[in-house]
């Protein structure tokens, strides 16, 4: 897939993973897979995560890996080299713009939308949600950026990811909440499928809600 669009409309969720040991990587991968969610996001965050992503790649090939927490051209010349699939990055500059991989560039404010759809951007990860406006903001992004759409990322729980996945400007959301750090640890990849599960039922409304959260 060449499209972050296409990516993004997968899966309602996307597990946020950061992976300290790359034996984890596929044990991990094949339990999220196996409860509905398709498309995973290794975070930069750790001296393995380029192994991760080059593991998961090579054992899944059905489930779509990417890289997040690029921060550089060089991450996702990187990340692209060890067969990720797209990049997120919590922020967007002129070197990731010209990424080789599909990128999902982090926003939280309207002129960080409108230098995005000056590269030719419509879909940006707006973080950190919670503390950026949440709910409320993503509402009033929808009047002037209407092409626009989002992958809410930072904030997010299970309890309150009905609530950004009512928004109509809502592809998807982004959450740590699928795979914490404690059940990886603890190689409780049982535990983690149920969640996956949970989590892949949090689908769209087949109708949704306009931006303003009327139906």
């Amino acid at each position: 897939m060449s499209d972050i669009a296409e990516i993004l409309a997968l899966s309602p969720v996307i597990p946020v993973l950061t992976i300290e040991d790359a034996n984890d990587a596929v044990p991990l991968a094949r339990a999220l897979l196996g409860g509905g969610l398709r498309v995973l996001e290794v975070t930069l965050r750790t001296e393995q995560a380029l192994d991760c992503i080059s593991a998961i790649a090579r054992a899944m090939p059905d489930a779509i890996v990417g890289a997040g927490t690029v921060l550089s051209a060089r991450d996702c010349a990187r990340a692209h080299d060890t067969g990720a699939r797209f990049a997120v990055s919590p922020g967007l500059t002129d070197g990731l713009a010209q990424s080789p991989l599909p990128l999902l560039p982090g926003i939280a404010t309207a002129s960080e939308i409108m230098r995005g759809l000056d590269f030719g951007l419509t879909c940006f990860k707006f973080f950190p949600a919670e503390s950026s406006g949440g709910v409320r903001a993503l509402k009033a992004f929808a009047g002037p950026f209407g092409q626009v759409r989002f992958c809410p990322t930072g904030g997010i729980s299970q309890d309150n990811a009905p609530l950004y996945l009512a928004l109509a400007n809502v592809v998807c959301i982004g959450g740590t909440w699928i795979a914490p750090e404690n059940l990886i640890a603890e190689k409780n990849w049982s535990a983690i499928a149920e969640l996956a599960r949970a989590a892949s039922r949090l689908r769209t409304p087949s109708i949704k809600s306009d931006a303003a959260g009327h139906p």
